[in-house]
């Protein structure tokens, strides 16, 4: 293929790409989603393709890949799981295939993430992978031999919502999570997670980024906060490798730019994990935010 196309639909923003056959970035623009508007979303898309394949002077509609919250049920084909909730019901492939006149292939945002890491980011190198986001909530996708393994419900991978192994009684009594359950894990490992955590231990509200930024500067405080999420990253990412053991773990989103997931927490995992060694990879996403909107191209 010269060219693959994909879209990474957002809940903010929905961005388009265009990667030539060497995987270099030949279109990207992104755009504003039109929030709770189905009709809109369908037609911003549009007009993104529109825009990249004119430039190029593509001729022949590109199939397109899509990376989106949430999953297409296998029984009704229709999207679930979204927090986009206009999407929640509709058969969003069939419309833009409809629309566009091409093959579509939908997938899940973190598998998208997963898959772009593995294809030809710094997960290229090893057979399955496990990408993790970190940033809002607590997303996840696995891959193997580059290919994204989904599961019979669609779900393979979300981590994010099974519960928190070895609770603490703190832990157990923070609220419940939006989907009704407790003790999810994207109520600890996330950029929101840790805001939260840090906002009842300390009554301080401060933003992911800036509890990093407290402990870079030597604050107490935030390094015992922070070396609180590396343990509860630590266990939840134990129960992925005693099950799944892959062969490199990726992460992406705004938390993984906090180094003491590359530094510390290898360490911490050895607490957790049922094995005498632990060798498991933890490497940081080679394409930022862009590895999403890059998956998604490769689903073709």
């Amino acid at each position: 293929m010269q060219y693959r196309l994909g879209i990474d639909l957002g809940g903010t923003k929905i961005e388009a790409i265009i990667l030539a056959a060497d995987g270099a970035v030949a279109f990207r623009k992104r755009v504003s989603t039109p929030k709770g508007n189905y009709q809109g979303t369908l037609e911003a898309i549009a007009s993104l393709i529109h825009e990249g394949e004119t430039q190029l002077q593509i001729g022949t509609p590109l199939p397109l890949g899509l990376g989106m919250p949430g999953a297409v049920s296998p029984i009704t084909k229709l999207v679930k799981n979204s927090n986009s909730l206009c999407l929640i019901g509709k058969p969003l492939d069939k419309d833009l295939e409809n629309l566009l006149r091409r093959p579509v292939r939908l997938a899940n945002d973190a598998n998208c993430f997963a898959l772009s890491e593995a294809c030809d980011g710094v997960g290229k190198n090893y057979s399955t992978v496990f990408g993790i986001i970190l940033g809002t909530g607590c997303g996840g996708g696995l891959v193997v031999d580059k290919k994204i393994l989904s599961g019979c419900n669609a779900i393979a991978g979300e981590w994010g919502h099974n519960a928190l192994p070895w609770p603490t009684k703190e832990e157990a009594q923070v609220e419940k999570c939006y989907c009704g359950k407790t003790l999810c894990n994207e109520l600890f490992i996330s950029g929101t997670g840790l805001e939260k955590d840090y906002f009842r231990t300390y009554q301080q509200k401060l933003s992911a980024e800036e509890i990093v930024q407290q402990f870079q500067s030597g604050s107490h405080q935030a390094e015992k906060s922070l070396d609180m999420l590396l343990d509860r990253m630590a266990r939840a990412l134990s129960q992925v490798i005693n099950l799944f053991d892959p062969d490199a773990v990726v992460f992406g989103g705004g938390l993984s730019n906090y180094d003491g997931i590359y530094t510390k927490l290898p360490a911490k995992l050895s607490q957790y994990v049922f094995s005498d060694e632990i060798h498991t990879p933890l490497l940081k996403a080679q394409y930022g935010d862009s590895s999403g909107v890059r998956g998604a191209a490769w689903l073709f």
